[in-house]
């Protein structure tokens, strides 16, 4: 089974709907920069409402080490997600399992490029955007992803129920990550979206 995280989660009825539709985990964006930025406080509503089983996952951009500390005082989560420059030493600081996302441009060597986290869980790939660190709703090139790797893909970047099944075709991920793609506006998930978008990855 490949699984699926739902990120960008801003209230605590659209982690039930991600909780529901059999989503596996859910994300939630410390980037204040974002649209679906949420608090700390606001997102230990929303983990305190996740029934057993679902993983909660932080994301950060470039956060300073006391910022990332404070956000794990207030909020349990199970793995951190780090979309800025932060090396494998900063990632590896907090006691959680962290992912680590990059960015892809045309003639990157994805293998050179994950190995410099080797304590990352997972290298989440994103579709490269200047000034955007994700949640752009635009895919790459999947052929670029190597077929034999030596570490775990989550795959993200454009993703929906209509593409799905051909990016698990041709990149076999570990999991799929999607978040505008079962929107109904900005930080406000669709439930039929989100249903839609894990039946198909069940599918495949």
């Amino acid at each position: 089974m490949v699984r699926v995280k739902i990120c960008g989660i801003t209230r605590p009825e659209d982690a039930l709907a991600a909780a529901g539709a059999g989503a596996d985990a859910i994300g939630l964006v410390f980037y204040p920069g974002s649209p679906r930025h949420v608090s700390p406080d606001a997102a230990a509503r929303i983990v305190k409402a996740l029934p057993p089983f679902v993983t909660s996952v932080g994301l950060f951009v470039d956060a300073g080490e006391a910022d990332v500390r404070e956000v794990l005082r207030q909020v349990p989560l199970d793995l951190l997600q780090f979309h800025g420059d932060e090396p494998d030493e900063f990632c590896s600081r907090f006691g959680v399992p962290y992912m680590k996302a990059l960015r892809v441009r045309p003639g990157d060597d994805l293998d050179a490029l994950a190995a410099q986290w080797p304590g990352a869980c997972a290298i989440l790939l994103d579709a490269y955007k200047p000034g955007m660190p994700g949640g752009t709703g635009e895919r790459f090139d999947w052929s670029m992803i190597p077929a034999s790797r030596s570490w775990t893909l989550v795959l993200a970047g454009g993703l929906d129920a209509s593409n799905v099944r051909q990016a698990i075709d041709l990149a076999r991920p570990w999991a799929v990550d999607v978040s505008g793609g079962v929107e109904a506006d900005k930080g406000i998930k669709d439930p039929e979206k989100i249903n839609a978008f894990v039946q198909e990855v069940k599918r495949v």
